[in-house]
């Protein structure tokens, strides 16, 4: 079974900055964002295990599934040194690659990220897994998003359209059900902060004061290396709602002058 599919955008020496998007996205989830850092640090952006053309991937299932198999793909194609950041549910699974292989990864950039607290709106979630049609899929992702979330014309269509390929809704099933170890009462799946503290990397957090689907937490709450910036009134859309600032966020952790 082949790993999951990326796309690398830019060139140069410099160590990339890894993109993983979140639940139910695909790759496309950076457009707005990879236009403006391409020029400053190589992309390798990824589509997850169970999504986009990754469907019938290697590492379908959780997040620990999708981490090992990102690893492994990094090394087939010899990228040894590397920043990652990731969203939502690639949060989680860029966390768990970096607990991993910490003397791989550079930085550890998280966009409203899962895995830090059992708190999630799994209703929520589960309507957006099982959405196919262009007209549900905007009425969850605008409940997800912050106020005033402007797309391009097509999005939602294009999002739909991803979803009829063979597989593509069975996968997102056998994702959420990965998710909830103990079913959607209990909370997701929670990383343990310990290990997460031991980081030896620098670990920025980024996350919308609205976010409906895992609420903003204060900083006390997270691992005391992690650094945390909040912006107003977003929800957890951000790289759609705020892609200039996450495209901020991304592009000072891969021009810090960690080599």
């Amino acid at each position: 079974m082949a790993g999951p599919a990326f796309r690398r955008i830019g060139k140069g020496e410099a160590a990339p900055l890894v993109l993983l998007h979140g639940f139910g996205g695909n790759m496309r989830t950076w457009n707005r964002v990879f236009p403006l850092i391409k020029d400053d640090v190589p992309l390798i952006i990824f589509d997850l295990p169970g999504h986009g053309r990754s469907i019938h991937s290697e590492g379908r299932g959780g997040a620990g599934r999708m981490a090992k198999a990102i690893l492994q793909e990094l090394d087939a194609a010899g990228i040894e040194r590397f920043h990652i950041a990731g969203h939502s549910m690639g949060g989680a699974v860029a966390a768990l690659v970096a607990m991993r292989a910490p003397d791989n990864v550079l930085s550890l950039n998280l966009i409203a990220p899962g895995g830090m607290a059992p708190d999630i709106d799994a209703d929520l979630l589960a309507r957006f897994s099982k959405a196919s049609d262009a007209d549900e899929l905007e009425r969850v992702i605008r409940e997800m998003a912050g106020p005033g979330l402007d797309v391009p014309e097509g999005y939602f269509q294009a999002a739909a359209e991803f979803r009829d390929a063979p597989g593509a809704m069975e996968a997102l099933t056998e994702t959420y059900a990965a998710m909830f170890p103990d079913g959607p009462a209990k909370g997701q799946g929670v990383l343990p902060h310990a290990q997460l503290a031991e980081l030896p990397m620098p670990v920025r957090a980024l996350w919308g004061s609205a976010d409906t689907v895992l609420p903003c937490p204060d900083s006390d709450s997270l691992p005391a290396n992690f650094e945390l910036l909040v912006l107003s009134r977003a929800g957890h859309m951000l790289p759609e709602e705020k892609p200039a600032e996450v495209a901020d966020f991304l592009r000072t952790a891969a021009t810090s002058g960690v080599t």
